[in-house]
């Protein structure tokens, strides 16, 4: 009877987070208040709770923590929700982007990295989501767009971890841009303009790429 409680909570709790990630302008505003409410230190919850307490480069993120970033990404992202295919997927993306952060985050020569964080990222979005879903192609979806959410930086700086080909596969290369798009300007100080040249160029060479294996 316990777990049964339990159960209608954690997904009326869903219910609740859905419902302002799709219909508010600023979902962070709901996301703060609902952070310090005691439902949320509860499992599978409390996997977002530890972005609290998960800090980031002051160099790439001014803003703080990863949850500070993370609000900020999902507010940019319920501005930008309309251009996606599936805004539920999309939204979902946005406040789970990151979750891979707390067990990937090291100090290494000084510096805050978090090495691999959007692989860890997707199994752990595949477990919070599991935990509370059975659609099991709406937390695929969701889980492959937090795993190819760096893509936008790697293919940018033609780094080895690019994976254009794995993106195709896996995902919808202009989501990946979009949510990219919402990631970059998720910090404080970001440009819009430079952020939007960077997302044209991103997808230039994903289409550059395509042209080149055929």
């Amino acid at each position: 009877m316990l777990k049964e409680v339990n159960d209608k909570q954690i997904m009326k709790l869903f219910h609740s987070i859905n419902g302002h990630l799709l219909q508010d302008d600023k979902p962070s505003e709901y996301l703060t208040k609902l952070s310090k409410d005691p439902e949320f230190n509860k499992y599978p919850y409390n996997m977002l709770l530890k972005l609290k307490t998960t800090e980031q480069s002051k160099v790439h993120h001014p803003e703080g923590n990863v949850w500070n970033h993370t609000l900020m990404v999902v507010d940019e992202a319920a501005k930008r929700k309309t251009e996606s295919k599936d805004e539920e997927v999309f939204m979902w993306t946005a406040l789970l982007h990151d979750i891979g952060k707390p067990e990937t985050t090291k100090i290494r020569k000084g510096r805050i990295t978090a090495y691999d964080h959007d692989k860890v990222g997707a199994k752990r979005t595949k477990e919070f989501l599991s935990a509370i879903l059975e659609d099991r192609d709406f937390i695929q979806r969701v889980s492959n767009l937090v795993k190819y959410h760096m893509q936008v930086l790697y293919v940018l700086k033609d780094l080895p971890y690019k994976n254009v080909q794995g993106m195709q596969k896996d995902t919808d290369i202009s989501e990946v841009a979009l949510i990219g798009l919402c990631d970059r300007l998720g910090r404080t100080g970001s440009s819009e303009k430079e952020e939007e040249e960077n997302i044209k160029l991103f997808i230039e060479k994903c289409k550059k790429y395509q042209i080149e294996r055929e």
